[in-house]
């Protein structure tokens, strides 16, 4: 009975994460931004007042996050500006692939009206409204969070090193300390990749002569932040926009595999190889986390899927009763994933 019981333990706290999500994912959030932080106020409040010392770190978080919805907007605004602009020479491609579809007996006109409709753009609006107001909320309660977990830490690292318990205060103390640097340098390596993705899209965007090489190399930079899903938008954009750019479909059809090219060469070759036991996991493992955090939250859960994983085989990783789950889960190779420091002392 012990593994059917397991099972119906993780589908049920998969479904109460799913139900209360607007709970959960402010509070994982918030979780993931104190990992990032706290090394910036620890130093600080060595010399200077801890508020003055939080105070600054909120401040600087709050100037990086507005930057990067700033790039966002200004990119995707930019992109915007330039469709309608230009919604003749759509108009016009899509003149040409409805004829095309008509004459292989696809009725392109009647699917457009039935589901693209003033409806259907009132609809869009609205939602989109409704979507930037939720998102709002959110980080406003995840700055709260934040705040409130900053002034904590050190109070509840006390609480755990009094535990009566000193398993469980170990591996939840070494597990966090240890899941902190992870995050750290997970964050700074997908950094990084993301700076060099939009540089080369950017520089590639500028030889094949593509309208708006600046905005496509800011998209592809802060969707990469973003597994799978954003590198994917960020390549197929820029492809769109290219068929109503360039005459011929072969140089569309190079256009979007060079993109391609380009995302998959720093997102599985180079990236993999900085991260090195940050991610130190099996690539089946990483797909999967994605896509069912992605099922659970959504967007939100794209982005943070991933470091709640590696979180939680960093956790397991600590104590001899779970180990074996990390190192079923990690890399293809036993050898690349090392033992945390207590087993080694062990060896």
């Amino acid at each position: 009975m012990r593994w059917p019981l397991i099972t119906l333990v993780v589908l049920a706290l998969l479904g109460a994460i799913y139900v209360a999500e607007a709970v959960i994912a402010p509070f994982a959030f918030a979780l993931f931004l104190i990992a990032l932080v706290w090394p910036l106020q620890d130093r600080l409040q060595a010399y200077i007042p801890r508020l003055v010392a939080l105070a600054v770190s909120i401040l600087l978080l709050v100037v990086a996050f507005s930057g990067f919805a700033s790039l966002i907007i200004w990119a995707f605004g930019r992109v915007g500006r330039w469709i309608l602009g230009n919604l003749g020479r759509f108009q016009d491609l899509y003149n040409q692939m409805s004829l095309w579809f008509e004459e292989k007996g696809v009725a392109v006109a009647s699917l457009w009206a039935d589901h693209f409709n003033i409806g259907w753009l009132v609809g869009l609006t609205q939602k989109l409204t409704s979507q930037v107001n939720t998102t709002l909320s959110f980080w406003l309660v995840v700055l709260v969070y934040v705040i409130l977990g900053l002034l904590e830490v050190e109070a509840t690292a006390r609480k755990v090193e009094a535990l009566p318990n000193r398993r469980i205060a170990q591996v939840l103390l070494a597990g966090s300390a240890e899941t902190g640097v992870k995050i750290r340098r997970y964050m700074v390596v997908r950094t990084l990749m993301s700076v060099l993705t939009g540089a080369l899209v950017w520089a590639f965007a500028v030889l094949f002569g593509l309208p708006l090489a600046q905005e496509w190399g800011v998209i592809a930079f802060t969707l990469n932040y973003i597994p799978f899903i954003g590198p994917f938008i960020a390549t197929l954009f820029p492809t769109l926009l290219a068929m109503v750019e360039f005459d011929t479909w072969q140089a569309v059809i190079v256009l979007f595999a060079c993109l391609n090219v380009i995302q998959f060469v720093v997102g599985s070759y180079i990236e993999p190889r900085l991260s090195g036991s940050v991610l130190a996991m099996s690539p089946s493992v990483v797909l999967f986390s994605i896509f069912l955090w992605t099922f659970l939250w959504g967007i939100p859960g794209t982005f943070i899927g991933l470091p709640i994983t590696i979180a939680v085989l960093t956790f397991c990783a600590q104590d001899p009763s779970t180990r074996w789950l990390a190192m079923l889960l990690g890399p293809p190779e036993e050898t690349d994933c090392p033992l945390p420091e207590q087993s080694r002392r062990e060896v």
